[in-house]
């Protein structure tokens, strides 16, 4: 499949720029198995790499040209000669705020990489993705990552996966204006095929942890409610700065420093600031989370690992106060029908929910989603199987 869809990307930019790319690359989207805001409190994660990839066929130029095209957003979508709809910049006028359409996210990759001090003279781009936007799997960071790979590659920079993973951060924090922390990009840079990544985002120390559902019995399933979100809106925004108040008021450098066993005494020096006292609770109880679920997997529990996302998910819909109607009627419907255990995954506010379900029961719990969101009168949510994939990589 992969050297179907490196064929197809390429056909398409030689079509739209006269010459065939010096290259095709991938990167995936993700799901976070557990580990939700934790990620700017320099705490623990675990997301996994999803089969769904933003794909880049890629040139370099020399002239000081950035030329962008997309066969999913606007024009590309919708041109079917594939010789419109391109976007040209100069890669010496690219500033943060400039831009917020797509192209904000590739374009301000080459603007990190080019503050980061490596001369990036230009690129023809045309970027093809399957990872649904708005659904709180990662689609712009798998934009991002893919292009720091190409141009990773075509120009020598030698740098590593968590090196562009912090590059394509940044391109997001200063250059699109989205406060988001390093995991999305460093899933997408990193993780490999049958593992979950567990990530140290304070040091970015990382462990491969075997995931392999399937031959356990077992499936997770992400269930897209098609509520579409945007992490650059004002509320992710509050919650960051309501954790960086928490970590002030504590006197720590971030949430991480609160110990799971000195919580409550934590939670008493806050006062009567409920607001923080909630987020704190949500990221000090979520890092611990995490690593139970790490405990229980190496150690061959994963079935145990059912309870701990369901406790994730009424701390994000209570403490955090994230979640949405629209998540919470999955979560409540799967584990009425015999989930093992369901949470909402990402950002918040729509998006997606994860299900862990056992094989026998996926398509019972699939029919009782889509015939509550039916009887709701929501749009149907679009369910299938979460399989850990591999990270970004050359595909030609």
């Amino acid at each position: 499949m992969s050297e179907a869809v490196a064929e197809a990307v390429a056909e398409r930019f030689t079509r739209l720029y006269g010459a065939g790319p010096e290259g095709v690359w991938a990167a995936p989207g993700r799901v976070n198995l557990i580990g939700e805001h934790t990620d700017y409190n320099d705490g623990f994660v675990m997301p996994f790499a999803l089969p769904h990839t933003a794909v880049a066929a890629v040139s370099r130029r020399t002239d000081g040209l950035l030329r962008l095209h997309s066969a999913d957003i606007g024009d590309g979508a919708g041109d079917t000669d594939g010789t419109g709809g391109v976007t040209e910049l100069r890669v010496a006028d690219l500033a943060p705020g400039t831009d917020r359409g797509w192209t904000a996210y590739p374009a301000g990759v080459v603007w990190a990489l080019r503050e980061a001090g490596h001369e990036i003279t230009g690129a023809d781009i045309h970027l093809a993705s399957t990872v649904p936007a708005g659904a709180g799997l990662s689609s712009s960071a798998a934009l991002e990552v893919v292009v720091a790979l190409a141009l990773n590659d075509l120009y020598g920079l030698g740098l590593r996966g968590w090196q562009l993973a912090r590059l394509c951060q940044r391109a997001e924090n200063v250059y699109v204006g989205a406060p988001v922390g390093i995991m999305d990009q460093t899933a997408a840079a990193c993780c490999e095929a049958g593992h979950a990544l567990f990530l140290d985002t304070r040091d970015l120390s990382q462990r491969q942890i075997p995931f392999d559902l399937a031959a356990e019995g077992m499936r997770l399933l992400v269930v897209d409610t098609q509520v579409k979100h945007a992490h650059s809106e004002g509320e992710y925004g509050k919650r960051r700065a309501g954790c960086e108040k928490g970590a002030a008021l504590l006197g720590v450098d971030a949430l991480r420093d609160v110990p799971y066993d000195g919580l409550e005494a934590a939670l008493e020096r806050l006062g009567d600031d409920e607001e923080v006292r909630r987020l704190v609770r949500h990221v000090v109880t979520e890092d611990e989370r995490v690593e139970r679920v790490v405990s229980l997997l190496e150690s061959g529990r994963t079935r145990e690992i059912g309870p701990v996302l369901t406790e994730g998910h009424a701390s994000l819909r209570d403490d955090f106060r994230i979640s949405c109607p629209e998540l919470d009627l999955v979560v409540d419907t799967a584990l009425a029908e015999g989930a093992l255990g369901a949470r909402m995954t990402g950002g918040g506010f729509g998006g997606s929910a994860i299900v862990l379900a056992r094989a026998a029961d996926v398509e019972t719990l699939t029919k009782a989603v889509q015939e509550a969101f039916a009887r709701a009168g929501l749009t149907a949510p679009r369910v299938f199987e979460a399989v850990p994939s591999a990270g970004a990589r050359r595909l030609a």
